[in-house]
């Protein structure tokens, strides 16, 4: 029902519109994914100063009209992540779990733990930098295919229910597999599924690391995962000593 509406929300993306206001990604605890405009937000006295940028955890007032795009009409900035914007490597992850989560979760479905995670990601972004590794970023992923329900099965041969020899994974069937149900599926090794089992069972503050080709199979897995249930391809969910964000998340529209 149109009127106004405050809630908590994450600026996923920022893009210039016209001569000064700029159009919003907004993730939200109870209404997901929602696209606001902030009008004469560019001004140099605007009253909303730079806090409706990319990775800004916000308390917002909107107001909610005829059209598909609320307004904003207030906002006091809950969490800036300053920290994470001087560190090329976490500015690189936080721009890459803000773009999965739009893309993965892009309907007004709440999904109030996916706004969780995201806040956790971005806040041990910031608290911690270092915390920028492929391990970390594959750890989010999973998780967040968790929450879409799409989550893959590592305890059982998804085929046969085998809980031993597993050695390949199977986006069709959903996870992993046994030797005698590997048709179609990829190798799996030991250490690319222990750090799958521990990543879902830990919280993302843990220290996470396995070799390069376990993360490598990881990542498969992860990725074949999201393109034959969601038909969605995200970009790598990590890259080594990025120079720049991943994509930039505020665009410009004539």
């Amino acid at each position: 029902m149109p009127g106004p509406i405050a809630t908590e929300g994450i600026v996923l993306r920022s893009i210039r519109y016209g001569e000064a206001d700029r159009i919003l990604h907004l993730y939200t605890p109870h209404r997901g994914r929602v696209g606001a405009i902030a009008k004469g937000v560019r001004r140099p006295r605007s009253r909303f100063g730079g806090r409706l940028e990319p990775f800004f955890r916000l308390r917002l007032d909107l107001h909610e009209g005829r059209g598909e795009l609320l307004t904003v009409t207030g906002a006091h900035t809950l969490e800036g992540h300053a920290r994470l914007r001087a560190d090329a490597a976490a500015l690189d992850a936080a721009a890459r779990a803000c773009d999965a989560v739009a893309r993965l979760f892009e309907t007004g479905e709440p999904h109030p733990a996916v706004f969780n995670l995201l806040c956790r990601k971005l806040a041990l972004l910031d608290q911690r930098p270092a915390t920028a590794t492929r391990a970390a970023a594959l750890a989010f992923r999973l998780k967040l295919l968790v929450a879409a329900g799409i989550g893959p099965q590592l305890g059982a041969c998804t085929t046969c229910g085998e809980r031993e020899h597993l050695s390949g994974f199977s986006p069709a069937a959903g996870g992993v597999v046994c030797h005698a149900c590997e048709a179609g599926s990829f190798p799996l090794g030991q250490e690319a599924h222990r750090f799958m089992v521990h990543s879902l069972a830990h919280s993302l503050s843990e220290d996470l690391a396995a070799p390069p080709r376990a993360l490598g199979q990881a990542e498969r897995a992860i990725s074949e995962m999201l393109e034959h249930h969601a038909h969605l391809r995200l970009m790598p969910a990590w890259a080594p000593s990025p120079k720049a964000p991943a994509q930039s998340l505020t665009q410009s529209i004539p």
